[in-house]
C-alpha cells in the first residue's frame, strides 16, 4: 500500500508506542516483489525507528545483489532450513551460510520453527542471535502470552 508508511507513524502517534519497540516482519517476496519502492518505504520505516525483519529468508528468489541495500535489522531463517538441522544435515550449510551472511551485515538472526535440542544446540553452535519454535512454546492466545514466550536468546 503506498500510505503504509504513513498509516505506520499515525498508529504510533495515536498509540504511544515508542516506534523502538515496533518489529515489522516483510516476507522476501513482499520486499523483491517490488525492490525499489521496497527499500524507500523500508527506509522511511527505519527512519521513523521501526525494526525491519525479512522474513522466510532464502526461500524466494531474490538477489543478494539487493541484501546489503536493504534497510534491514533482522534475517530470519525459515524453518525449512532448521528442520531436522544437525551437523551432517543437507541443510547445516545453508544455515551456517545465512546465519555468517546475517553477521557480516551486522543483522541479528532469528531461527523459526525450532523443534529439538539437536537443532537448538546447532543453532547455538551457528551463534545464531534468537529462536522461535515449539520446543520453546506453541502458539498461544494473547491473553495467555507472556514476555518468556515471545523469543528464546540463543546465545
Amino acid at each position: 500500500r503506498p500510505d503504509f508508511v504513513d498509516m505506520v507513524a499515525e498508529t504510533l502517534r495515536e498509540t504511544g508506542l515508542p516506534a523502538s519497540c515496533l518489529e515489522l516482519e516483510l516476507t522476501e517476496r513482499v520486499v523483491m516483489n517490488d525492490a525499489e519502492e521496497s527499500v524507500s518505504r523500508m527506509t522511511r520505516l527505519r527512519d521513523l525507528g521501526v525494526s525491519i525483519a525479512v522474513d522466510d529468508f532464502g526461500t524466494g528468489y531474490s538477489s543478494l545483489s539487493y541484501l546489503p541495500r536493504l534497510p534491514l535489522n533482522v534475517l530470519k531463517i525459515d524453518r525449512a532450513f532448521v528442520r531436522d538441522l544437525h551437523c551432517s544435515s543437507p541443510t547445516f550449510p545453508v544455515a551456517k551460510a545465512i546465519i555468517s551472511l546475517a553477521q557480516s551485515l551486522g543483522l541479528k538472526t532469528i531461527a523459526e520453527g525450532i523443534e529439538t535440542g539437536v537443532e537448538l544446540a546447532v543453532l547455538r553452535e551457528l551463534a545464531c542471535d534468537v529462536g522461535q519454535g515449539y520446543l520453546f512454546a506453541r502458539p498461544l492466545p494473547a491473553s495467555e502470552m507472556h514476555f518468556g514466550h515471545i523469543d528464546a536468546l540463543l546465545r
